[in-house]
């Protein structure tokens, strides 16, 4: 019976032990039997403190290798968890410039709020047309050259300010007649929608020359016409509710008919035409400015991107100029509405915060005493029932201060922000009535406007198209659509083509 030997974890090796193995030197120390001795011999017999030896190197064989395998795991922890980290700062950053990104798409793509502009151009110059159709009877008291404040006082206020006006330009009846039929033909025209970048211009000149000339005439309503003039320049008011939209609309559909479409000729004649116009005011002197600034730079710059915008639809060889003149008016665009939103937000922050200072506010009787003036009285009998009950007069004056100075917080809380809109225009739309401050209160309601949530000006839009169309049915004047004309089919218009058509001046 031969000896097998152990191996390291205890198990028989089937190697059997070679010969002449027990003839050298230190087999015995190692309890290693002779080949051929019996296993009952106690040559062959472990010693305990050998085997203790022995289970004692294998069990630190063990440790170590334990230790070892627990160091690689805990290597591998720690690499996954930088990689994780690495990966999410990566993800954070992606996500960063991800936002970013549609953020300056959204800007650049796009003229935000087309609903809200809209609102503002039909607010704003239907505010100013009432107002100079109700005045008309006294406009020279007002604005003429008969008027409290004559003509040479104007002059020498003109020349200190610098601000521009047109009645400047003649002092004479006929001239003023002008001056006042341009400004209500182009308040109507920019509230239709009609031109709308060429009206906005003129309807800026129109409210500049009538304020500018009396600037003594009107109230907190004027002022707010007069900023919001100059921002309504920079926006593009007229992507709906407007004739040019219905303009290019039926382009449109009519190209897609497969109908040909001529060329605009409408907006070069009326830019060729105020071009003379401006050249003839600059050559005489009548415009204040050197080249590098004043109105005069600014008239000029307004005409010049006019026809710029009109070459690069009809003559470009390709439409990136198109879409670069596209980008800077989204751009320009963007930024005009934000500032009107930003007005809106510092007139009542201002006037909130104006009205804590006051004594009269402070212990709630501020409403109070202009329903007692005669100025402020339209309605006698209704003054004095409102102010009849002094607690309904103390909830008017906390409230009417707590909604102006909490209103610029709100904008970033959609419900809350709706409901002191709403709260906002039922006050102004009761000051209309009460304190006989129509045009004020139409203008503060046209800048609040701006504020107004889209799906509910959407609606507001289909109510006023059923109405519309009501209107016309029971007038009989119920339009139906032309069908499509049978014409042979064109070759499609490229790109290039179809950006001419719709260029508007």
């Amino acid at each position: 019976m031969s000896d097998l030997g152990h191996g390291p974890r205890g198990d028989h090796d089937p190697k059997p032990t070679p010969p002449g193995n027990h003839d050298r030197p230190g087999n015995h120390d190692r309890g290693l039997a002779p080949t051929g001795t019996p296993t009952g011999d106690p040559a062959s017999t472990p010693d305990p403190h050998q085997a203790h030896t022995s289970d004692h190197h294998r069990t630190s064989s063990l440790g170590r290798g334990q230790a070892t395998s627990l160091g690689r795991d805990r290597t591998r922890t720690l690499g996954r968890e930088r990689l994780a980290g690495r990966i999410s700062r990566f993800d954070r950053r992606h996500r960063v410039d991800r936002t970013l990104a549609h953020a300056i798409t959204r800007v650049t793509g796009e003229a935000l709020g087309p609903y809200q502009s809209a609102m503002i151009r039909i607010g704003f110059a239907g505010t100013w047309l009432l107002f100079l159709l109700r005045e008309f009877p006294h406009r020279e008291e007002m604005y003429g050259p008969d008027g409290p404040w004559s003509w040479d006082l104007a002059q020498q206020l003109i020349a200190n300010n610098h601000a521009f006006t047109a009645l400047m330009w003649a002092d004479g009846q006929v001239w003023f007649g002008i001056v006042y039929a341009f400004a209500v033909l182009s308040s109507l025209l920019l509230m239709l929608g009609w031109r709308t970048r060429t009206m906005s211009v003129l309807f800026m000149v129109g409210v500049l020359s009538l304020q500018n000339r009396s600037i003594f005439m009107g109230d907190g309503g004027d002022n707010v016409i007069h900023l919001m003039a100059i921002y309504l320049v920079l926006t593009r008011c007229g992507r709906v509710w407007s004739l040019d939209e219905r303009r290019e609309r039926r382009a449109r559909d009519a190209r897609a008919r497969g109908a040909w479409v001529g060329p605009d000729r409408a907006g070069p004649a009326l830019w060729t035409v105020l071009g003379l116009v401006l050249a003839a005011a600059t050559l005489a002197g009548k415009i204040d400015g050197g080249f590098f600034g004043g109105w005069r730079t600014v008239y000029w710059g307004l005409w010049a991107v006019q026809g710029l915008w009109w070459l690069a639809g009809r003559y470009g060889r390709s439409v990136q100029p198109r879409i670069l003149l596209d980008v800077v008016a989204n751009l320009v665009h963007n930024a005009a509405l934000f500032v009107i939103m930003a007005e809106a937000c510092l007139i009542y922050a201002t006037a909130g915060w104006y009205k804590i200072q006051g004594s009269r506010w402070q212990d709630g009787t501020a409403v109070y005493y202009p329903l007692h003036l005669d100025y402020f009285s339209p309605w006698p009998a209704l003054s004095d029932l409102l102010s009849a009950s002094g607690t309904l007069m103390l909830l008017v004056t906390y409230g009417t201060v707590i909604v102006q100075v909490a209103f610029p917080f709100t904008l970033f809380n959609r419900r809350v922000k709706n409901v002191l809109l709403a709260a906002m225009m039922t006050e102004h739309a009761v000051i209309a009535v009460v304190l006989g401050l129509p045009f004020f209160s139409l203008a503060m309601i046209a800048a609040d406007a701006v504020f107004l949530p889209t799906s509910f000006l959407r609606r507001v839009g289909g109510w006023a198209a059923r109405a519309r169309g009501g209107l016309f049915s029971r007038l009989g004047r119920t339009r139906t659509l032309p069908g499509p004309r049978k014409e042979p089919p064109r070759a499609p218009q490229t790109a290039e083509t179809s950006g001419t058509a719709s260029t508007r001046t």
